[in-house]
């Protein structure tokens, strides 16, 4: 049974609101892999460093680190666009050196908030 605040939210605002959810969603997911030009460069380590640090600074970055079981490591962030994602891929200090490449992945996010991307019974 609907709560009386539900009754008073309209269609266009509950469309509004289930389309910022689904905004809130979704995630990119950076895979990053290392290039026959790999190299420990600890310049180039620390310029990846901040920029994970701006990228958090600016409350875009999820999650990161290095993969424990094999080269290469991950980051998620939250983009506007897969566009967006791209570019930002794309400025790691790591890509721009070229001793990572990377493939970059659209992730939607299930969990109980959303119903499992709604098809969890209520």
């Amino acid at each position: 049974m609907p709560t009386k605040r539900a009754s008073a939210i309209t269609n266009e605002e509950e469309s509004r609101l289930s389309e910022k959810q689904a905004e809130e969603d979704i995630c990119y997911v950076i895979l990053l892999s290392p290039t026959a030009q790999d190299r420990r460069d600890m310049d180039i380590i620390r310029a990846h460093v901040r920029h994970l640090q701006e990228l958090e600074r600016s409350g875009q970055l999820v999650l990161c680190g290095p993969f424990s079981d094999s080269p290469g490591g991950m980051v998620i962030i939250r983009a506007g666009s897969r566009e967006e994602a791209a570019e930002i891929a794309g400025r790691d200090p790591y890509v721009l050196s070229g001793i990572r490449s990377y493939e970059l992945r659209t992730w939607g996010l299930s969990h109980e908030g959303n119903r499992h991307m709604g098809i969890a019974a209520d």
